[in-house]
């Protein structure tokens, strides 16, 4: 079995990501997969109080989720793999393109370098030709906030 879901969030684990998603899909782990995360104990604490009982949590630096990935995703269990950042999950993708087939792009937010794409994706340069290289290279990208709102394939927002 393969991630259920491979989501890009800024804001992380919130109620978008344990409720509007992982309610339907029966999700029961959910592999956070940033460096900042995975080397604060305090930060960790944060995120798990808004995970519901009976979801495991796993956090993890880049480096450590590229070796791990292929053990995740051996697991029988729905889970969800989650980057705040394109070029997280990019690394995932290009270590694993078998495994990160598709990303759904579910909340860039607003910054100064960053451009409107839909209400919650921005995009900077530098994304938008990420995003476009991953898309020649066969991913398929779409960004849905919610499982409820039509997708919207990446080429429409490059």
């Amino acid at each position: 079995m393969t991630f259920t879901l491979c989501r890009v969030d800024d804001r992380l684990i919130h109620g978008q990501v344990v409720i509007g998603w992982g309610r339907p899909l029966n999700v029961r782990y959910i592999v956070l997969v940033d460096d900042t995360v995975a080397a604060s104990p305090w930060e960790q604490d944060l995120y798990r109080m808004a995970v519901p009982n009976g979801v495991e949590i796993i956090f993890a630096t880049t480096t450590a989720a590229i070796a791990a990935l292929p053990l995740w995703a051996g697991d029988r269990r729905q889970g969800i793999l989650l980057s705040g950042d394109l070029a997280t999950m990019a690394a995932l993708r290009d270590a694993h393109p078998d495994i990160v087939r598709r990303i759904n792009l579910g909340g860039l937010h607003h910054r100064a370098d960053r451009t409107e794409r839909l209400r919650y994706l921005f995009l900077a340069e530098d994304e938008r030709e990420l995003l476009a290289r991953l898309d020649r290279e066969g991913a398929d990208i779409t960004a849905q906030d919610l499982p409820t709102t039509t997708p919207v394939a990446v080429r429409e927002l490059l």
